[in-house]
């Protein structure tokens, strides 16, 4: 019942992130509304790993996952946060839900791991860039700035994807909070910088639903949903912790018309099913393993 718990907190979790960042930029302007998510993180990140006695390591490795993982998280957040302006909530939740593929990629030319890069998961990338192509066809995304706001969101896939290869390639074996410390440490000073050439803009009155947002991302999503994803594949075989990218972007395109009223056309739903298929055909032998009788959890 942990397990599943945990699943369902990442999913709901990962489903509103898009959201979160939409209404939280719209309220504080995205580079103010970043750094206050990254400090409010860190304010309550600090005495977690006080509490619960997690030692932070220093070592050559551990510092290298932390600037890998930095530098990844500050590309990326940029890249959503402006884009978020001009691209639905939803619509961001599908595009990174490219990220698997974007990543197996990266691996294969990074890590070279051509043995695991099969005939099915090019076919999967073929199915995902179909999805891509169909998404463009709505007439929804046909001005500049929406054009614009939907390559800045796979710039961000891409950069996470990135990302990730490089903290793999590190091996390091931190605690994921201990982890997630380092990567707030490296990454604040560059929003910080972003935020001070654009004028160090403090808006003279932010809503209650931008503060809202902003808390909710600060440990939602950069700490409790980064804690709970680490234990989900703890205990759970890759197929099930697929599942994920699979849900979360239909709930949050839902969710997005649901509660801020975005529009949603047709050929996003089937942009979306594609990258979905995509996603299934590109795991192939994982989602096969669903339908054995052994159980997903470890012992």
């Amino acid at each position: 019942m942990s397990v599943l718990f945990a699943w369902l907190s990442v999913v709901l979790i990962w489903s509103t992130t898009p959201l979160a960042i939409k209404v939280s930029a719209t309220g504080a302007g995205f580079s103010y509304a970043l750094v206050l998510r990254m400090a409010v993180g860190l304010t309550v990140l600090l005495p977690l790993l006080w509490l619960l006695r997690v030692r932070v390591p220093t070592h050559g490795r551990a510092l290298r996952s932390y600037l890998a993982g930095g530098l990844g998280l500050f590309g990326t957040m940029i890249c959503v946060y402006w884009s978020a302006r001009f691209v639905p909530s939803g619509l961001i939740s599908v595009l990174f839900g490219l990220s698997p593929l974007v990543t197996g990629l990266f691996a294969l030319v990074w890590l070279r791991h051509e043995a695991d890069f099969p005939w099915y998961r090019i076919a999967g990338m073929l199915l995902g860039v179909a999805g891509l192509a169909v998404i463009f066809l709505d007439r929804s995304v046909v001005t500049r700035s929406d054009v614009l706001g939907v390559f800045g969101v796979l710039l961000a896939v891409a950069i996470q994807a990135l990302s990730l290869v490089w903290v793999k390639r590190v091996n390091d074996d931190s605690p994921p909070l201990a982890t997630t410390l380092g990567i707030l440490l490296v990454s604040l000073p560059f929003f910080l910088l972003v935020w001070w050439l654009g004028g160090a803009p403090v808006p003279q009155h932010m809503t209650a639903q931008a503060q809202g947002a902003i808390v909710y991302l600060a440990i939602a999503g950069s700490i409790v949903g980064f804690a709970l994803y680490y234990y989900v594949i703890k205990h759970l075989d890759t197929g099930r912790v697929s599942l994920i990218t699979l849900v979360t972007p239909v709930l949050a395109l839902l969710l997005g018309r649901w509660l801020n009223s975005e529009a949603v056309g047709l050929h996003v739903w089937l942009g979306t099913a594609l990258i979905g298929c995509a996603l299934i055909v590109y795991q192939g032998r994982e989602f096969l393993a669903l339908g054995r009788l052994r159980s997903g959890v470890r012992t």
